[in-house]
């Protein structure tokens, strides 16, 4: 499902958004890299430092929100999300924005970083637009505030389907939807409805279901166990257990994301802005070199996604020049060059 739209190889344009903290960092790095290996993307740099409107509204640069218009797929860094005040999250604007309805999260093992699992290969589909992350909240009165979780059968019914035809698309044999259908009967009973309903047109692929709570005991008891398998699930759940997905295999430092709509993509590292080593060639790119190999899979280019991951893995994979949190001590370009020079 993430590399059904069809790009030529020529010179295509990709909008950057390099973020906050270590963003600009780990972006400039994907940038070296990406000249190295040749890949035929013109990236076109954009900052969505919020601005206010002249309505009072805050809101993403007007000139940001076209460049991602015009073409349609984009690679962002971290952005820095003020907690309980300030401005709303700038991730969740522009998934919403662009309707980005599907978050696509694989975890996988990196040979070379040892963690507590091996050979871990989960892949989660996140639905985007609505659930808690909605933003409808209120206050009743003075200590008393009412959060709206909005479920429709519309955008349960179509991140059920995406998931099953990403099953398809990878060689899956089974999708898991992921509720609290016992408590939440109404909401989360619709998804799983809707869950089922569409399951019945993929009958070459086995279908279950879980509650939220089950799936994280069975997630650190053994993950390997979902290696056949594709998750689907509302936004605040995805937002748990991918990040649990994550820490099975060393961490968000290590895994990609997309997010996937009918008209466009953005793919973006899901990790923080480390300010505490902003500035310092100390941060790891490899979530958003990650990430980037999957835009390069949705744009139909493949072989140069390949290149470029096989690349990192086996740097890593090496232990020779990694950055701190890989347990090395190279800077962000030492670690940038060592890949460069195993591009093949």
């Amino acid at each position: 499902m993430i590399s059904k739209r069809f790009f030529s190889s020529a010179l295509r344009k990709v909008t950057l958004i390099p973020g906050d903290g270590i963003g600009p960092e780990i972006s400039a790095a994907v940038e070296t890299i990406f000249k190295a290996a040749k890949v035929p993307i013109a990236f076109e740099k954009v900052n969505v430092t919020p601005v206010k409107l002249p309505d009072g509204r805050t809101s993403i640069p007007p000139e940001a929100i076209e460049c991602l218009k015009r073409n349609k797929v984009g690679l962002k860094g971290p952005l820095a999300t003020p907690v309980g005040k300030g401005h709303v999250s700038l991730n969740l604007t522009l998934r919403k924005m662009f309707n980005l309805y599907a978050n696509v999260r694989p975890c996988k093992s990196i040979e070379g970083y040892k963690t507590l699992y091996d050979n871990v290969d989960t892949v989660l589909i996140r639905e985007n637009t609505e659930g808690y992350y909605s933003g409808i909240e209120h206050e009743i009165i003075p200590g008393v505030v009412q959060t709206i979780k909005v479920i429709t059968w519309e955008a349960s019914e179509r991140i059920s389907r995406f998931a099953f035809e990403h099953a398809k698309e990878i060689g899956r044999k089974k999708v898991i939807g992921v509720h609290k259908a016992g408590i939440l009967r109404k909401g989360d009973g619709l998804f799983l409805d809707a869950f089922h309903s569409v399951a019945k047109e993929y009958p070459t692929i086995q279908h279950v279901d879980y509650t939220l709570d089950s799936m994280c005991l069975k997630m650190v008891q053994d993950p390997t166990q979902f290696n056949d398998a594709v998750m689907v699930m509302a936004n605040l759940y995805g937002d748990i257990l991918s990040d649990l997905g994550a820490g099975l295999i060393g961490g968000l430092g290590l895994t990609p994301s997309g997010n996937v709509g009918k008209e466009g993509a953005l793919f973006e590292s899901v990790h923080g802005t480390a300010p505490d080593i902003a500035g310092k060639n100390l941060a790891n790119p490899t979530a958003l070199l990650l990430s980037s190999a999957m835009m390069l899979r949705y744009l139909k280019l493949g072989d140069y996604a390949t290149k470029i991951e096989n690349a990192t893995l086996k740097v890593i994979r090496e232990k020779k020049i990694v950055t701190k949190d890989l347990g090395g001590k190279a800077t962000t370009t030492e670690f940038q060059n060592a890949i460069i020079s195993n591009l093949q």
